[in-house]
């Protein structure tokens, strides 16, 4: 998720060899039929008329978005919305980007934004409060390292319970790290860049991150080390969707237009592009 940097480290390296374990295209959610007639820009109630607005976190940070600018369609996320904007007949020029905290865009009420694509996992309790899309991508948490920090050689789970983690307030990344380990041990940072910095500074001993951000921070950190993915702690895929405001009038126009590009391949396309595809990562148990 973040602007990735120079590495000289081999690990680093080896790191992006390591696949994406979601990267297969999602399923579609079941519902009713949507006319297409009915999803484009000349009858869709959005903030501004002819114009579709996009809400970004920010900073916004690779491999979702490139150079933290959600506007040049480079990373899977941006290029994604323009997909989806051209889905529903809005050219580039048509699209307006805002930025909003993550966790501001999950709270009710009216939002600054017709959609929002900012790593957003699809929950129950989120539900309460906002919209979502038909789900885009599949994902699962991830632990990431340096080799200076003291949870450079954990293998496991049981040696990660005796390291202090870090998390984004608010990501799903929070509740899997406090399932599985002491909650305790579990701190919280307003923004990844503030978790990524008490790394470097001791605080914590590594970053529960999604796996694709994970794969990216391994990258831009120096001596940056991806320890594995955390087990899942339910029967449900974690999934990304595109947040809307709760009720909102565009919900089955936007899943209609993320269900049609998974149809025809796009999703995939848009995956082999941004998102690493081959290999695997290990799980730690």
């Amino acid at each position: 998720m973040r602007t990735a940097g120079p590495s000289g480290s081999a690990t680093v390296l080896l790191s992006f060899a390591v696949a994406v374990a979601a990267c297969a295209p999602t399923t579609a959610e079941t519902g009713p039929a949507v006319d297409a007639a009915d999803c484009n820009k000349g009858v869709l109630d959005t903030l501004y008329p002819g114009i579709l607005t996009f809400g970004a976190d920010q900073p916004v940070y690779p491999p979702w978005y490139k150079g933290d600018d959600p506007a040049n369609g480079e990373g899977f996320e941006s290029a994604l919305a323009y997909a989806v904007a051209a889905t529903l007949q809005y050219s580039a020029d048509d699209v307006r980007w805002v930025r909003v905290p993550f966790n501001a865009a999950l709270t009710p009420g009216p939002k600054s934004f017709d959609v929002n694509l900012s790593q957003f996992s699809i929950t129950d309790q989120r539900r309460a409060a906002v919209d979502f899309s038909s789900p885009y991508f599949d994902v699962t948490q991830a632990v990431v390292t340096t080799q200076g920090s003291p949870a450079a050689g954990v293998t496991t789970l049981e040696d990660l319970r005796s390291h202090r983690l870090g998390t984004q307030v608010d990501t799903t990344g929070h509740p899997v790290a406090t399932t599985l380990l002491d909650d305790g041990a579990v701190q919280t940072y307003q923004t990844i860049v503030d978790a990524k910095m008490a790394l470097l500074d001791g605080e914590i001993d590594a970053m529960v991150l999604d796996l694709p951000t994970a794969l990216a921070m391994a990258g831009e950190l120096r001596d940056g080390v991806l320890l594995g993915q955390l087990p899942s702690t339910g029967d449900e895929v974690e999934q990304f969707g595109i947040v809307l405001a709760y009720e909102s009038p565009l919900t089955r126009c936007v899943s209609w237009a993320v269900d049609s590009l998974r149809a025809d391949g796009a999703l995939v396309r848009l995956q082999n592009r941004w998102l690493t595809d081959t290999g695997s990562v290990a799980v730690l148990r």
